[in-house]
């Protein structure tokens, strides 16, 4: 039976090492917290007002807006080191 030929085999070369991920900048965790805090201020204050402030005239769009504000904050987390 015929022998095949050796391939000549390439050094090894490890994985390159991963690179650490950059931390935050220092105004992002209150950013966050504010946005989160405030989203949930602007929806108590809807409710409580019966949808009157803290922008009249849209009456309950007002609780999608805070809670957008909301959605903000809590997208940041996400980031967060």
């Amino acid at each position: 039976m015929p022998e095949s030929r050796n391939r000549k085999k390439v050094a090894y070369t490890p994985p390159p090492a991963k690179a650490e991920p950059k931390p935050n900048p220092k105004w992002w965790a209150p950013v966050m917290v504010g946005l989160m805090v405030f989203g949930l201020v602007w929806v108590v204050v809807t409710y409580i007002l019966s949808a009157r402030y803290p922008v009249p005239g849209i009456g309950n769009w007002n609780l999608a807006i805070g809670f957008a504000i909301m959605l903000a904050g809590f997208t940041m987390t996400m980031r967060w080191r």
